[in-house]
C-alpha cells in the first residue's frame, strides 16, 4: 500500500541500528529485495531501504558509544507535534531518551523508553512522511509490544498516541489489539515466566510471501531462527528470525482476507 501521509499513532518508519551494517545491507536485499539509498555519516552511512524505488525503512551502523548494545530494530509512530508528545510521554512516566533533534527539512523526531524500558521513536513529519510503502509484500505491517505488565502498558500508550483498546481472549494469553478508529495497527502481549530475563521490547513485523521459504533464506544468509514458522488461525504464518548480525525481527505471511 503507498503512502503519503500519516495519521497521529500509525506506525511509519522502521529503523536498524546494527553492529555491521553492510552485512546487514546484503543480508535484508536477499531477505526482501530491498536496495538502498546510503546518505553520509561521520562513521558509515545512514542507507535509506527502498523496496521498488520507494523509502521504507534505513539502516545504519551503531555508533562508537553505542557498540555495547546489541544489533536492534526501532519502530517510529507518526505524531502531529513532538514537543508536545515529550509532555505527553513524561506525564505518563516515560522517558525521554533523545532529542527532540530536527532532521533538516524532512522532519523531527524523538526517542523514548515506556514506564517498563521498551524503546520507541515518533516522526514528525516534513518533507519525508516516513516510510512510503506499508503493509504490503516486504515491507513493514505490524509492531507488537511485549511486556510485563499489560495493565502499564495499556493506561501508557493510549495517553500518547489517542489509540483504542480492543483485548481477545484464547486459552492460552489475552492479546491487545492497538486501534485507531476501527483500524488495528499493532498488537500487545504480556510476557510470562517461559519469556525468562527478555526485557520489554516492540518487535516489528514485516510482511512476506512464503513464511517458510523466508525462514530458509534467513538461515542460508546466516541468520538465526528465534521461532520456527508457526501458524495463528485466521491471521496467517509467522516465524521470529535473529538476522546476521543479531538484530530479532518478524516475518508473516498473512492469511488472505475474505
Amino acid at each position: 500500500m503507498k503512502v503519503t501521509r500519516y495519521q497521529h499513532g500509525q506506525p511509519c518508519w522502521s529503523e536498524l541500528a546494527s553492529s555491521n551494517s553492510e552485512q546487514a545491507k546484503h543480508f535484508y536485499q536477499q531477505l526482501f529485495g530491498w536496495d538502498y539509498l546510503d546518505m553520509p555519516l561521520p562513521e558509515g552511512s545512514y542507507s535509506m531501504s527502498r523496496l521498488h524505488g520507494d523509502d521504507i525503512g534505513a539502516i545504519y551502523p551503531l555508533a562508537p558509544q553505542q557498540q555495547h548494545m546489541p544489533s536492534h530494530w526501532t519502530c517510529y509512530f507518526a505524531v502531529d507535534d513532538v514537543d508536545a508528545t515529550i509532555n505527553a510521554v513524561q506525564m505518563a512516566g516515560g522517558q525521554l531518551l533523545i532529542g527532540p533533534h530536527d532532521v533538516a527539512d524532512a522532519g523531527r523526531m524523538a526517542l523514548f523508553a515506556d514506564p517498563e524500558g521498551a524503546c520507541f521513536a515518533v516522526w514528525q513529519a516534513g518533507a519525508h512522511p516516513g516510510a512510503k510503502r506499508f503493509d504490503e509484500v516486504n515491507s513493514l505491517c505490524w509492531v507488537e509490544l511485549a511486556c510485563r505488565s499489560a495493565k502499564t502498558a495499556r493506561d501508557f500508550y493510549p495517553q500518547i498516541f489517542g489509540w483504542q483498546v480492543r483485548i481477545s481472549s484464547n486459552p492460552d494469553f489475552d492479546y491487545t489489539e492497538w486501534q485507531l478508529g476501527d483500524a488495528s495497527l499493532g498488537g500487545m502481549m504480556q510476557m510470562d515466566e517461559q519469556w525468562g530475563d527478555t526485557t520489554p521490547h516492540w518487535m516489528l513485523y514485516f510482511a512476506v510471501e512464503d513464511c517458510d521459504a523466508t525462514v530458509a533464506t534467513a538461515r542460508a544468509m546466516g541468520g538465526d531462527v528465534c521461532v520456527p514458522p508457526t501458524d495463528i488461525p485466521e491471521v496467517g504464518r509467522f516465524a521470529v528470525l535473529k538476522d546476521c548480525t543479531g538484530a530479532v525481527f518478524s516475518v508473516i505471511r498473512l492469511s488472505p482476507v475474505l
